[in-house]
């Protein structure tokens, strides 16, 4: 039988285990999401550029100037946003989750107050 230390001690080992592999999973599941809406943003660029050619080689950016680059600005602009409403969910469930754990570590008022009388 352990004594209680060593217990306390193999449960926060366990929870901070646990907690690395919730991290791993949503960090895996973030790069999946990452990695389909950049599959999905390339056939986008396929579908909304027409064929063409540049009208000045070497000179990425005068393919902006050309009469049909809307596709291109069209792809910026919802990469754009979908990266921005991405880490505004990540920062939100992080906040979220900082919440939880201080309130977990704080024991509730209520039973305070019925330990006390």
């Amino acid at each position: 039988m352990y004594d209680t230390a060593r217990r306390v001690a193999l449960v926060k080992q366990r929870v901070r285990e646990n907690t690395r592999r919730k991290r791993r999973r949503g960090i895996y599941g973030l790069s999946a999401a990452c990695m389909l809406l950049f599959a999905v943003l390339m056939q986008a660029v396929g579908t909304a550029v027409g064929p063409g050619q540049t009208a000045a080689w070497g000179v990425f950016g005068a393919m902006l100037l050309r009469e049909d680059a809307g596709g291109y600005v069209l792809v910026g602009v919802v990469s754009f946003t979908a990266a921005a409403v991405i880490t505004a969910l990540c920062f939100r469930l992080r906040n979220r989750e900082n919440q939880k754990k201080g309130r977990a570590d704080k024991p509730d008022p209520q039973e305070q107050e019925g330990k006390t009388t």
